[in-house]
């Protein structure tokens, strides 16, 4: 999460610390009204802070796949973003919301991608989507550091290294620069002797 509950009460307003707490408390009871909080988070709290008040009410209400399903699918880049940082804090959804991913990497949105490639995508990506997601990231200009798990998941990848000096050769042969990442993401692909 962002930040705690803690620290954003420190750093709100008080009368944002009340909406905050109505809406944590419609989110806890199912409350229907708590999605429509989902999407007045930034103007009833700051954009700042909406991401993170995003996720306390999505994790309070404990959303399931369907609700975090339809609000990603119904809102805004911010909303949309604010889903795809949330899922590793339901971890009742299993691999469930996977689809939410897989369309975040489908944009050019460099929010959503580094959103998406965080630890859940990590812990159920298949090796195959994974390395996609990083070349993803490479060829928009999102940094690596975004890439949860990266180190232990690029260990020893035979095939992502193939996949990065294919993208190299490629780059090169059109006359473009080869992103510094790529350098760093090759290393970590080195298995040890």
């Amino acid at each position: 999460m962002p930040m705690t509950r803690k620290e954003l009460d420190a750093l709100l307003p008080g009368a944002a610390r009340a909406w905050l707490d109505e809406a944590l408390a419609e989110a806890e009871q199912a409350v229907p009204v708590w999605e429509m909080r989902f999407a007045t988070a930034a103007r009833e709290c700051s954009q700042e802070h909406a991401g993170t008040i995003r996720t306390l009410l999505l994790a309070e209400a404990r959303a399931d796949t369907s609700t975090v399903t339809r609000l990603y699918q119904q809102g805004s880049a911010a909303e949309r973003q604010a889903v795809l940082l949330a899922l590793p804090h339901l971890p009742a959804l299993g691999p469930t919301a996977l689809p939410l991913v897989e369309d975040a990497l489908r944009t050019n949105d460099t929010h959503l991608i580094a959103a998406a490639v965080g630890p859940y995508a990590a812990a159920h990506l298949d090796p195959h989507s994974w390395r996609h997601a990083v070349l993803k990231c490479l060829f928009t200009g999102v940094a690596v550091d975004a890439v949860a798990d990266l180190a232990a998941r690029a260990h020893g990848d035979a095939e992502l290294a193939r996949m990065l000096r294919d993208y190299a050769a490629e780059r090169t042969a059109a006359g473009r620069e080869i992103p510094l990442d790529l350098h760093h993401v090759l290393s970590l692909t080195a298995a040890e002797e």
